[in-house]
């Protein structure tokens, strides 16, 4: 590190302008190629899967995606002449528009059905020539305005479906831009100095805009969902941020200590720059865990945002030492500069609140335990209700054109209308034919089904398709039981003497195998991460107490934030106010990618606080010491990093995005109750009841284990130089 270091020391402007080439480069890749992502949450082999399959083969026309333009009037009814009329026009506008292959209304012999029975409510179908992601927000657009256009005093009309969603995300990166200004006051109030304050910022926006561009260059290759680029940019931005910040606090410990500025850079980066690479392989390691799962939706959000926190840590140890050597003595504060050069360099000791706070926990550490064991209980006990499916335009602000399309067919129509199931069977023997022909009426008699369509076969004669209308919505718990119901108890029956072979896909079906193959994985995954985290720690640490507990921690900041997240997103509690829907279900994918975040960042403030009780412990052998003095020393920096991570993750909330918004506020609430909770609360507390246990390892153990350090030992002392020149005095006071 100290050789890097020094490299990129002594060519700065060649780094600079490598990083800056890498992300135009990047960046006019992306824009000629575009992106390619794609939410595809089917899982090859279970029932959903095998349905959406022969789906596509049999019927290409009604496997693409579609929207819905959905008109309401409260006076009259919409078979009403002038409505007709003007509706009718209204459609062959937007039938002529590019993109669109077709559009069924309910105006002819087909679309009797797509008018609600009290003759208040129709909808129209449009069919695209290709996904809306390849055609563009541009086009979806005009299409969207075509069908809100004809709305008037008597008529509401609303467009819902996956292409719509497109029109609604924001594309003005509002929550980027609040979260790096929130994160630029925290280090301006931390540094004391603009500089400073600039260097974090520029290194992560720097290497999280070339993970984001790279991001779209990835989708090409393998399967990315489209949350992943902002999920990394938010991942990103928070370790970035705090990476860069412990570098810049240990540089200005340097140049207070009377360092020339080469040095105090060389010896920042070889000190915390081994901490940030070590927790930025621990973060990578957590992620690239989802690999195990084996499901190509996550490895793609896996290697994503893995991506990211790797050129964040790249340029936390490349381009900020270039930096830093470009700023010179203004990265301390001009009062910092001007009583070093009247006063020299002085000790630095742990004073003021930290100092204090240390020591009540050395006094009271089974009282504060408690307490602090007591709140992460409370906050926890949601979790327990957790209820994984998948949000739909029903959970979209009440506003929104797509939240009201969605309200007023389930209005009109009944609830599963937005959501129906698609029954997909293999006709092959002489007996298949009547028994699929029969299987209309015994679906129309079973529990939970408020309407059923007649079978339709292709031309081959050898697949078959049903269409069944639950009486619940798509993210009920209620349609769920119905998919069981028709796989198990109604299905197998009506099959029965026959070679015929029905799956039940759809949209509740395709979440509820996707959710239930995530289930199963979720222990093996979780293991994986926990085993491969406190192998890093025993390596580090050289005791078996500390991973064990950093391990407890981890699971105990995992299920509290997953608790926060429960109330306000499927208990509902605030998440209007919030601007984010009404209450559902979480998504299947959200435990896995953030135990992942979580545990990588956990790791990191584990490893930046217990490394220097570490040291403390080599050298006085008292556990108590090494306990105050590390939290007293760590804790200012731990939680002005924690304050940075909760402004940038909060800020994500403004995104519009839901998904994205349950990233946000989890992560926020995690690193809130991992910083502020465990690390300066329930950790010391622990460790100052378990005393000299804590560093307990077996000499067979200590014997096989190779020595490996987070931080090299940095010098003790650093003396002042004897002389400085007028041009240091200048630099420092200027």
């Amino acid at each position: 590190m100290a050789a890097l270091a020094g490299w990129c020391l002594q060519r700065r402007f060649v780094v600079i302008l490598l990083w800056l080439a890498a992300l135009v480069g990047v960046g006019v890749a992306a824009a000629l190629t575009g992106s390619s992502y794609s939410n595809d949450y089917d899982v090859p082999g279970t029932e959903s899967g095998k349905a959406s399959k022969q789906l596509e083969e049999a019927f290409p026309g009604r496997s693409g995606d579609n929207d819905t333009i959905v008109w309401h009037t409260d006076r009259g009814s919409v078979r009403a002449q002038s409505v007709e009329r003007h509706m009718t026009e209204t459609l062959d506008k937007a039938e002529d528009l590019p993109g669109v292959a077709a559009i069924t209304g309910p105006y002819g012999a087909e679309g009797a059905s797509q008018i609600s029975r009290d003759g208040h409510t129709a909808y129209a179908t449009v069919v695209y020539e290709k996904s809306p992601d390849d055609l563009g927000r541009g086009q979806v657009e005009k299409i969207v305005d075509t069908a809100l256009g004809a709305e008037n005093g008597s008529l509401q009309v609303d467009v819902g479906g996956p292409g719509v969603s497109l029109t609604e995300k924001s594309s003005a990166h509002l929550s980027e831009i609040v979260g790096v200004l929130a994160a630029a006051a925290v280090l301006f109030l931390a540094f004391g100095s603009l500089a400073a304050m600039l260097l974090p910022i520029a290194t992560a926006l720097v290497s999280v805009g070339t993970a984001y561009l790279g991001i779209s260059l990835l989708s090409h290759v393998m399967t990315v969902a489209d949350f992943a680029p902002m999920l990394g940019m938010l991942i990103g931005l928070g370790v970035g941020i705090d990476y860069a910040l412990f570098i810049v606090t240990r540089h200005r410990r340097g140049l207070r200590q009377g360092l020339p500025v080469a040095e105090a850079a060389r010896r920042a980066v070889t000190t915390s720059g081994r901490a940030v690479v070590f927790a930025g392989a621990t973060v990578c390691i957590a992620l690239l865990g989802m690999l195990v799962l084996r499901l190509s939706f996550l490895n793609g959000v896996a290697l994503a945002a893995s991506l990211t926190v790797v050129l964040a840590v790249a340029a936390s140890v490349t381009l900020l030492p270039a930096l830093l050597g470009l700023m010179g003595m203004k990265v301390l504060s001009r009062r910092e500069r001007r009583s070093l050069v009247e006063h020299g360099p002085k000790p630095e000791l742990p004073t003021g609140f930290a100092a204090r706070w240390s020591a009540f926990v050395e006094r009271h550490p089974k009282l504060l335990g408690g307490i602090a064991a007591a709140v992460m209980i409370v906050l926890a006990v949601p979790t327990t209700s957790l209820h994984l499916g998948t949000s739909d335009q029903g959970n979209n602000p009440a506003s929104s054109t797509t939240r009201q399309a969605y309200d007023r067919l389930a209005d009109g129509f009944g609830p599963g209308s937005n959501g129906p199931l698609t029954l997909v069977s293999e006709i092959d023997g002489a007996a298949d034919k009547p028994a699929f022909d029969k299987l209309p009426e015994k679906l129309r008699a079973t529990e939970g089904v408020a309407h059923v369509t007649t079978a339709t076969v292709d031309r081959g004669g050898d697949t078959g398709v049903i269409t069944v209308v639950p009486e619940s919505a798509p993210q009920s718990e209620r349609t769920s039981q119905l998919v069981e119901r028709l796989r198990h108890d109604v299905l197998p029956p009506a099959e029965h003497g026959t070679s015929l072979n029905t799956h039940v896909g759809g949209l509740t079906a395709a979440y509820d195998d996707f959710a239930s193959v995530i289930i199963g994985k979720l222990p093996l995954f979780i293991g994986v991460v926990v085993a491969l985290g406190c192998a890093l720690l025993l390596l580090a640490f050289r005791s078996i107490g500390i991973p064990l507990k950093a391990a407890a921690m981890n699971i105990a900041a995992v299920a509290s934030s997953f608790g926060v997240v429960v109330a306000i997103f499927q208990w509902g509690w605030g998440s209007e106010l919030l601007g984010l829907g009404s209450a559902g279900p979480i998504e299947p994918f959200l435990p896995v990618i953030m135990v992942s975040v979580l545990f990588g960042l956990s790791m990191d403030y584990q490893v930046f606080l217990v490394s220097r009780m570490y040291e403390e412990w080599q050298q006085t052998r008292d556990n108590r010491r090494a306990v105050r003095v590390g939290l007293a020393e760590t804790s200012r920096v731990i939680n002005s990093a924690a304050v940075i991570m909760i402004a940038v993750f909060s800020a994500f909330v403004l995104s519009g995005d839901r998904i994205i918004a349950m990233f946000g506020i989890g992560l926020a609430a995690a690193v809130a109750l991992d910083a502020f909770v465990l690390r300066t609360l329930l950790v010391p507390a622990l460790m100052h009841m378990l005393g000299g246990a804590n560093w307990w390892l077996p000499k067979w153990l200590d014997r096989l284990l190779p020595r490996f350090s987070i931080e090299a030992p940095e010098i003790a002392h650093a003396t002042l130089p004897a002389q400085r020149t007028s041009e240091d005095v200048d630099a420092l006071v200027r």
